[in-house]
């Protein structure tokens, strides 16, 4: 695989301008056809990546078959944060969720097997 063969996720962006070009659709136009908000596509376009449901649609939308992915264990029951505008978190929140990770790590009963993640 070269250098321009990267796998959709990594050029979902791209491909999606390049199919609104060539439709000639503006970004609210595509938003609705493929069903989801204008900003999402927007922040799409600009290299973030959807939430898994979002890029189901645009999967969709673009014609991309899916590609067979390898079983992950369930991240069901471990705490997951999610930054949507901001690419890296500031250092006081990045300090709070340490302090609240610490805290959480000290409450843990002594003696229980944690669960491997």
């Amino acid at each position: 695989m070269g250098s321009n063969d990267l796998m959709p996720l990594e050029n979902l962006g791209r491909l999606v301008l390049e199919k609104r070009s060539k439709l000639e659709l503006g970004i609210r136009g595509a938003a609705k056809e493929i069903g989801i908000s204008h900003a999402t596509l927007a922040r799409v376009e600009k290299g973030f990546l959807p939430d898994l449901e979002n890029y189901e649609k645009i999967r969709r939308w673009l014609g991309i078959e899916e590609e067979p992915v390898a079983r992950q264990p369930s991240l069901a029951n471990v705490p997951q944060v999610h930054f949507r505008r901001e690419k890296t978190a500031k250092p006081a929140t990045a300090a709070a969720l340490a302090r609240m990770i610490l805290a959480a790590q000290a409450a843990w009963p002594k003696g229980k097997k944690r669960d491997s993640v």
